[in-house]
């Protein structure tokens, strides 16, 4: 402990003396985890040696809080601690009890108490003090007493901890701390996908459930099925899922979609968008914003909640209906008179035209598009015929879509609105930066500090 500061220095350059920083915060949070899982040992052991004192004054045993304490000490000893610190108070209470009450109270305080503390309740502990997972815990033990015995038993926590560390920090080792670490090992978008895959709806609502209780229905929407819907796009694109597969994953999305159906969207914006009002961008430069249009979407003008103000039109993807219905469920729920219709009912070659009548509003969703596509355009000039009084709104889902900053690309497409999110009222790119841009900083040095280490070196 003297020559701590030395032992660290060199640590430090034996494991990395070029990346100083990552491998000061790998130490700093080897460090930090080690303390946390010794002092949550110690209070474990202490508890357990309390409660052990406590049992055995209950029983009637002579010096119980020699034997609690004799218990919570020999407890350091990982997972075989405990049996010994249950041998004396066993052999105790058969030397001064005639009979068997007090050596089967004995043996039942501890058979009771070790394994709720070791196979419960330090788990757990341990795991959310430390960063592992309970599983993990349980692995870490079997795993290193195999290797070195009774000395791996003592040393896995410590051994395993420091592992997960180095899995965090360093790239090649990231997969310890996905095996190990207590960090979920799929992000929401990645789990929801997954369930979609699985055509398993019904623990993708689980989830849902869950994430719900601290997010609107529109929030999860955009954060997680959008999210998951993308994923599933860009591997249809490259053809890792065929048009079967991708049937099955809308067959799942809108069975989830039903099921969310009753729940509140309580908060229609939430933190990750802000209330801001829908800012249509017209056509052309002298095409006047028609007044009537929706601008404030918590809840829908009594003139939007007829029949069929608003029809959601989908894509011609075969993922694009999933998303409209999400369009569609989002706007009713706000009051809109809201009707969906596949992207064949609007096909030049529809067996039944649409009745367009009380159709205020023309929402489009896109998840597979790219560039200025021609059915898109030709789609908007046929329903701006079909329907010339609605106002036509492309929804383009694909990330970093260029159509939804490119001005030249939305008179293009002739649409009056262009929005990319769910939950947003306003999609504005005030500055936008392109591929091929050239982004300049300045930087000031506003202090010098010599270094104490290698005051040399700078």
């Amino acid at each position: 402990l003297m020559q701590k500061e030395d032992l660290r220095d060199r640590l430090i350059r034996v494991f990395g003396s070029s990346d100083l920083h990552r491998t000061t915060l790998a130490m700093d949070d080897a460090g930090g985890r080690l303390s946390r899982y010794f002092l949550s040992q110690l209070a474990v052991n202490a508890s357990f040696g309390t409660v052990i004192g406590v049992g055995l004054w209950a029983i009637g045993l002579p010096v119980p809080a020699l034997w609690g304490i004799l218990a919570g000490i020999l407890r350091f000893v990982p997972y075989i601690g405990a049996l010994l610190g249950a041998a004396l108070p066993l052999v105790l209470a058969a030397g001064v009890d005639p009979g068997w009450g007090m050596v089967i109270g004995v043996a039942i305080l501890f058979a009771v108490v070790e394994p709720l503390v070791g196979y419960v309740v330090e788990p757990l502990l341990y795991g959310h003090s430390t960063g592992l997972s309970p599983l993990s815990v349980v692995v870490a033990a079997v795993f290193w007493t195999w290797i070195w015995g009774p000395v791996g038993l003592v040393l896995s926590m410590p051994l395993t901890l420091c592992l997960v560390v180095l899995g965090r920090h360093v790239p090649s080792l990231e997969f310890v701390d996905i095996l190990l670490g207590d960090q979920p090992a799929l992000t929401p978008v990645e789990s929801f996908y997954q369930r979609m895959l699985a055509a398993d709806p019904e623990e993708a609502l689980e989830q849902a459930e869950a994430l719900l209780t601290e997010r609107s229905l529109t929030a999860y929407y955009d954060e997680v099925a959008l999210g998951g819907l993308k994923l599933a796009a860009e591997d249809t694109r490259r053809g890792a899922i065929d048009r079967d597969g991708a049937g099955r994953i809308v067959r799942s999305m809108l069975t989830v979609i039903g099921e969310l159906d009753e729940h509140d969207d309580t908060a229609a914006l939430s933190s990750s968008a802000p209330d801001k009002r829908l800012n249509p961008m017209p056509a052309s430069g002298d095409v006047a914003i028609d007044e009537t249009a929706p601008r404030d979407l918590p809840r829908a003008p009594d003139a939007w909640a007829v029949a069929d103000t608003v029809t959601c039109v989908a894509g011609r993807g075969v993922l694009d209906d999933a998303v409209t219905a999400m369009l569609e469920q989002l706007l009713a729920k706000r009051g809109f008179g809201v009707r969906r219709v596949t992207h064949a009912a609007v096909g030049r070659d529809a067996l039944e035209r649409i009745d367009y009548t009380a159709t205020r509003l023309i929402c489009l969703s896109y998840l597979e598009i790219g560039g200025t596509p021609s059915h898109l355009r030709y789609l908007v000039r046929r329903l701006h015929r079909e329907a010339p009084h609605a106002r036509i709104m492309v929804g383009l889902w694909p990330e970093g879509e260029a159509a939804l900053s490119d001005e030249q690309i939305q008179r293009t497409l002739g649409a009056d609105l262009y929005v990319g999110n769910l939950g947003f009222q306003e999609t504005l790119f005030p500055k936008p930066v392109f591929a091929g841009d050239t982004i300049r900083a300045e930087t000031e040095v506003t202090a010098v500090r010599a270094s104490q280490s290698r005051p040399g070196q700078g």
